[in-house]
């Protein structure tokens, strides 16, 4: 069963992002709202919350179930048929066959999930697996209720398990890292064969409190029931590794950089663009990279035009309407619209109509490095629900390419993100050199920051991966990580810059290669 939470998500709740930047006229429906996450919002979220629909299925064993209601006067028999699913789900574990997610069924037969008993756990999962929030409970709906090959405790309608990408441990860390520094927005970490490591959205919530005490919800923050790392926003100068190689490819590799360029009545402007600093009559592609020029690349999208902006970013990155990315968990689907000139420019760095999500920069962060986009999952095994040792079935194919940088343009990408991470000054364990490129977005909710980058083994070659089934000899096998941190609430922390957040991508960094 494929999710779409995005969609869900924006359609229930209009959490998507206004960007405060786009100047032309449309008459097309511009769905961004300002972002609007309160508790009123999250209580309209339509959640499961045990009831059972009225329509029975004979074909999948659906039961009807009789009812008698009795009143003062007389007593009437209404029978009422109400859908039991036949096959009660299976478990849902972390990569080392941590417990996350279990069941049972109830006295009246209402099949009632579990988080984990950790409850570190249960807090940090709670916005990735729980039904309420589209998460996995519901997304693998149909694997985990396919009959384990044995009765489990003398059930036999109990549905397999699955093992999943995700380590526990690592996800608990950041929530809490996340948790105790106050960063409202998500962390994604990859491996290199897609697999994800870790998808944290804070804050989150307890999905047994939320489904056992009405009031609850009254004490969540606002969002708390989206998980962030799936769903869209602007992305800002995060986009820029893709304009750097479109730049390289139509030899766009030196322009006049204004710091302040008005055109058609819309003036874009640098972000150092009063330092004094400008113009520079040639400014090459490498230092607008490195110093994140909007000028330089929106001047670069303008002559190469629509069609040609539009058909390489579909082609090479998977980026784009009609390039919808099917993962196990769902569809990466990243927006850009352009119906005017100002919003061709803006879309250069990110801005206007173009929208993405943490989980695609992450695969968008391997191809910068490795010259692949590799497709994300996050199911490792089917397992027995009995022994979780027992696989029954392969999960997701690992480096799945869906794309590639040709060859000619991967080095000055390279070049340029190496650059970005060396202004950060962040240091990486010996043996790793770090890749990054930051990008600050302005959206109708504020100033959201994003740091995309990958913790590359200087002897990764992007096939490092290890044999165990458990990841556990990732580290020593030689593998790479990509991790996007998006910072929500920069105000909180008084950061105008994504650069200035360097401190905190660091933090997670650190966690990563504690476990």
């Amino acid at each position: 069963m494929k999710r779409k939470i995005k969609k869900t998500i924006a359609a229930a709740i209009s959490v998507l992002m206004l960007s405060a930047s786009a100047s032309c006229t449309s008459n097309v429906n511009r769905a961004d709202n300002a972002n609007n996450e309160n508790n009123d919002v999250f209580n309209s979220v339509s959640r499961y919350d045990g009831n059972i629909p009225t329509t029975g299925d004979p074909e999948s064993g659906d039961t009807p179930i009789s009812t008698t209601v009795t009143t003062a006067s007389t007593t009437q028999t209404t029978t009422t048929t109400t859908t039991v699913p036949s096959v009660a789900k299976g478990n849902l574990y972390d990569s080392n066959g941590d417990l996350l997610m279990s069941g049972r069924r109830d006295e009246t037969g209402k099949e009632v999930r579990f988080s984990s008993e950790n409850q570190g756990y249960k807090i940090a999962f709670g916005n990735i697996l729980s039904e309420t929030s589209g998460g996995f409970d519901s997304t693998f709906d149909d694997i985990l209720r396919k009959d384990n090959p044995s009765a489990v405790n003398g059930d036999p309608d109990v549905g397999q398990s699955i093992q999943l990408t995700l380590d526990a441990d690592v996800q608990n860390a950041i929530y809490q890292y996340m948790q105790n520094n106050n960063i409202v927005g998500s962390a994604v970490v990859m491996r290199n064969d897609g697999s994800i490591l870790a998808e944290v959205s804070y804050p989150s919530y307890d999905p047994d409190l939320l489904n056992s005490d009405p009031n609850y919800i009254n004490t969540l923050p606002g969002g708390a029931c989206v998980n962030k790392a799936f769903q869209n926003a602007t992305p800002g100068s995060c986009f820029k590794i893709m304009s750097e190689v479109l730049c390289d490819k139509h030899g766009i590799t030196s322009l006049y950089d204004d710091g302040t360029w008005t055109d058609d009545g819309s003036t874009i402007v640098n972000w150092d663009h009063d330092t004094g600093y400008y113009p520079i009559p040639e400014r090459t592609l490498n230092a607008a990279f490195v110093n994140s020029s909007n000028i330089f690349f929106a001047k670069a999208f303008q002559q190469m035009g629509t069609q040609t902006v539009l058909d390489d970013l579909g082609t090479i990155f998977n980026f784009g309407p009609g390039y919808e990315i099917w993962c196990d968990f769902g569809s990466l689907e990243n927006n850009i619209e352009i119906y005017c000139n100002d919003d061709l420019r803006r879309s250069a760095f990110g801005q206007s109509y173009v929208r993405t999500c943490p989980l695609y920069l992450a695969a968008l962060g391997r191809e910068a490095v490795f010259g692949d986009m590799v497709k994300p999952f996050v199911v490792r095994n089917i397992v027995d629900t009995n022994d979780f040792y027992t696989v029954l079935e392969q999960g997701s194919t690992p480096f799945e390419v869906i794309g590639s940088i040709p060859q000619e343009y991967r080095q000055n990408l390279l070049n340029g993100m190496n650059g970005v991470a060396s202004n950060l000054g962040i240091y990486v364990p010996e043996g790793y050199q770090l890749y990054a490129k930051t990008g600050t977005a302005e959206t109708g909710a504020g100033d959201y920051l994003y740091i995309t980058g990958c913790v590359k083994n200087i002897n990764d070659n992007g096939s490092c991966i290890g044999a165990a089934s458990d990841y556990s000899d990732y580290r020593a096998a030689g593998g790479s990580y990509t991790i996007v941190m998006q910072i929500q609430n920069p105000k909180d922390h008084n950061f105008s810059f994504a650069s200035e957040s360097a401190y905190y991508y660091k933090g997670i960094i650190d966690i990563v290669f504690s476990y």
